[in-house]
């Protein structure tokens, strides 16, 4: 691909990530510019190598499936005293509680969210399902056929993660091995699936 080739294909690249608020793949990229897709996943990646190079005010970081432009991390004090947060229905402390026993339990039911906190959580579960942040994953068999909650692509999206793997380690919420214990304990944090529980 020439210089010239791949200029171009940037800037194409640049004008449509700055007026897409989802994440968009490189196979849709390439279909909307009609190039081929090894090209654009190149002109992505220099993309966002530069940027990070040059120290924009600006990434594009890969998330969720596809590619997305953000602000710098750096920048995120003077960001939030000039514009609003992207909900104006901001998560509440309740909120953030449950979608953290989510986004690290999950699959989880309502029970086992209940569990963690210790109070009722079924108005928060609903309200974050409004939001797009949860949704249904499937049933288990072992809780009365009980549904099933784990988090969306647009948690992902919003806070800038590619899978659900690059959530920061639990450690680093403790400030010593015994409180590390105890949130893995009351999390119940597995790496495997319960028998009998149907994923959709």
């Amino acid at each position: 691909m020439t210089t010239a080739n791949s200029q171009s294909i940037q800037s194409a690249l640049e004008a449509l990530l700055f007026v897409s608020d989802e994440p968009v793949t490189s196979a849709q990229l390439a279909k909307i510019l009609n190039h081929d897709l090894v090209e654009v996943d190149e002109a992505l990646r220099s993309l966002a190598e530069s940027y990070a190079q040059e120290n924009r005010g600006f990434q594009l970081r890969e998330v969720a499936g596809g590619w997305r432009m953000y602000t710098h991390p750096a920048h995120a004090p003077i960001i939030e005293t000039y514009v609003l947060s992207w909900d104006t229905r901001k998560l509440s402390q309740a909120a953030l509680e449950v979608l953290s026993v989510i986004a690290y339990k999950q699959p989880v039911t309502r029970a086992g969210i209940n569990s963690v906190r210790g109070v009722n959580s079924e108005s928060v579960v609903s309200s974050l399902i409004e939001k797009g942040l949860v949704r249904e994953l499937g049933r288990d068999a072992h809780a009365g056929n009980a549904i099933l909650y784990g988090t969306t692509n647009t948690f992902l999206t919003k806070f800038g993660l590619r899978s659900i793997e690059d959530l920061p380690p639990l450690e680093d919420f403790a400030p010593d091995e015994q409180t590390q214990a105890s949130i893995k304990q009351r999390l119940g944090v597995s790496d495997d699936l319960p028998e009998d529980v149907t994923v959709e």
